[in-house]
């Protein structure tokens, strides 16, 4: 059996930043995980990529090609689909090695996961090389910080859940860049209660009060599915890394023999920073 997180997110949203942290930690460990870059555009990652797109594909090859003419999203999308019609590279750069654990760096075009099926396809094939996989979905936590941010982004991630149909994480990345008094605020949305989040979106607001139906169904599908769940993420704790390594490999079966146990991921790094933020 084989492992991998499909890392995906906007972009910004600090993917690749989290395959580095995770590699990372994962070889203070002694464990080794690697890291494939799908990402066509990317210029600079803190990994040393197992495989890297841009040796089949360059975007720069296929925006310059006068015939093409595409922009930068349309020479993105072109870029997936030449790796899928070329699907036998990257299995072939990948090996056949059992027991190998891969983070898949994914490109930060939110519609590639969202509604188009070109990672589901994708997906269907690492399934098909015996690839126990997690999608793991990034959202920037200085973007979530209000009632009407957030359910947009909890949307997105129902919708990437539903279009790839995989196990999925979501994760609030760079709370170590946010204020105290945001991290207060954030302590609402890690186990989101709809009915509090509508209340901020409802009030004060003549489009929340025109559209106050809407808002309310969606926070109906978001409490009845109780389907999503937020953990943060802080890069410079460790303790806070391994607890997000552990759920994934719990969900993916990594290291089930291994007698190890989980706890809660705390937003706080300890009882006094929390202490401090709430006054």
């Amino acid at each position: 059996m084989r492992y991998g997180q499909v890392v995906i997110g906007p972009a910004g949203s600090g993917k690749s930043t989290y395959c580095s942290t995770i590699a990372q930690h994962a070889e203070t460990a002694h464990k080794t995980v690697s890291v494939v870059n799908l990402d066509p555009a990317a210029e600079y990652f803190g990994y040393s990529p197992l495989v890297d797109i841009r040796e089949l594909i360059h975007i720069d090859d296929v925006m310059e090609e006068e015939e093409l003419r595409y922009g930068p999203n349309g020479g993105l999308i072109f870029c997936l689909e030449y790796l899928l019609e070329n699907i036998e590279w990257l299995q072939e750069q990948l090996g056949d090695d059992d027991d190998d654990y891969i983070l898949f760096d994914c490109p930060g075009q939110i519609e590639l996961y969202t509604h188009m099926n070109v990672f589901k396809k994708l997906v269907e094939h690492l399934k098909n090389w015996n690839f126990m996989l997690c999608s793991v979905f990034l959202v920037d936590s200085q973007f979530m910080v209000d009632g009407a941010k957030f359910i947009s982004g909890t949307m997105s991630a129902l919708s990437v859940m539903v279009n790839l149909e995989l196990p999925h994480v979501n994760i609030l990345s760079k709370i170590d860049l946010i204020s105290k008094s945001a991290k207060k605020q954030l302590e609402n949305f890690l186990e989101p209660d709809p009915h509090v989040l509508l209340s901020e979106v409802n009030t004060g607001s003549k489009w929340g009060e025109k559209y106050m139906k809407l808002t309310e169904a969606i926070g109906r599908l978001i409490e009845d599915f109780s389907l999503v769940r937020f953990y943060p993420l802080n890069i410079k704790d460790e303790e806070n890394i391994g607890d997000i390594f552990l759920t994934v490999n719990s969900i993916i079966q990594f290291g089930e023999d291994e007698d190890v146990k989980g706890k809660d991921i705390d937003l706080f790094d300890d009882v006094d920073e929390r202490e401090d933020s709430f006054g």
